[in-house]
């Protein structure tokens, strides 16, 4: 037979799935034991007080298998606090899933792996990465999650919370070469200003990451994002250079609309009469006055307007 040059890779086994079992009450457990631990206890005294009478062959053999029992029986008791659960294995088979809160007993035969229910925060570490533009950006998220299947959690990852740091990290990474920090083109969605957007990528990547191991994203945010120190220095220069740019460019808008104002309410009312070269001057002048970044000394003209 001949064999394949490149073997293909076996499968990944089909992942583990949670059943939900019922086990026996502690307390008439409890009950039980003791009462068979009471009974031992009076053999035991009556050999002492009678002697052979009471210490047959038989009897000795009795008594320790009740002691066996009494043993044996005590290491099936188990308290389970709200959110909690306890998946059952009984000689390396998966049994079940206890769920209900209270005081129980099992087969004391039965593995126990305790598995907490409750939420739990994931502060994430600051990354130093690449954004989509190639920029080097610092980036951390929190993120909130709880095992929701607990056989996954137990049987199909190494151990559940070194899984989830993990692949925080690495959906972390992915998310952030895949936007950039700032200053996108039209209408595209940018680390720092995608919000709500961002967070949903993040938790739809992470819910898809860690489903497997029966984990469930219940929220997931950025919560550090800046330049990386090397070009923070720079990058701050171009935001500086940007936002006056703008304020530049609001201020122009401004001034233009209210030297056209002035313009018109001077021909309507007809108040003065300006040729091209004075309305230029006008506006000029107007322009000066509104743009300036300093205050405009005032120069007055005591003589005719066309001196």
């Amino acid at each position: 037979m001949n064999t394949p040059a490149h073997p293909i890779p076996p499968s990944r086994p089909n992942p583990s799935r949670e059943r939900i079992v019922s086990v026996l009450p502690g307390a008439p457990m409890l009950l039980g034991v003791l009462l068979l631990a009471a009974w031992l206890v009076f053999q035991v005294v009556q050999i002492a007080r009678f002697g052979g009478e009471w210490g047959g062959g038989l009897n000795v053999t009795l008594m320790i298998t009740e002691l066996a029992a009494v043993i044996l029986a005590a290491c099936g008791f188990f308290t389970l606090q709200p959110n909690e659960a306890r998946v059952l294995v009984l000689f390396g088979s998966y049994k079940g899933t206890v769920r209900r809160s209270g005081f129980h007993w099992t087969n004391p035969f039965t593995s126990m792996v305790p598995v907490s229910l409750r939420s739990r925060n994931l502060n994430g570490e600051r990354l130093k990465v690449n954004d989509k533009r190639g920029n080097p950006i610092e980036i951390a998220a929190v993120v909130v999650w709880h095992i929701e299947e607990t056989a996954q959690a137990a049987f199909d990852v190494q151990n559940v919370e070194s899984y989830v740091a993990i692949q925080s990290e690495s959906a972390v990474r992915h998310l952030a070469s895949s936007y950039a920090y700032d200053h996108g083109e039209e209408h595209e969605v940018t680390l720092r200003g995608g919000g709500d957007e961002v967070s949903a990528a993040l938790l739809q990547e992470l819910s898809d990451r860690l489903s497997r191991a029966g984990v469930v994203v219940e929220e997931a945010r950025i919560s550090h994002l800046a330049y990386a120190p090397e070009i923070a220095s720079a990058m701050l220069r171009r935001q500086q250079a940007e936002a006056v740019i703008a304020a530049r460019q609001k201020i122009v808008q401004g001034a233009v609309s209210m030297v056209e104002m002035a313009l018109r309410e001077l021909d309507q009312k007809n108040l003065v009469d300006l040729d091209p070269e004075r309305r230029a001057a006008m506006v000029s002048n107007l322009l000066v006055v509104l743009c300036g970044e300093t205050e405009v000394q005032p120069v007055v003209n005591t003589g005719t307007l066309h001196h």
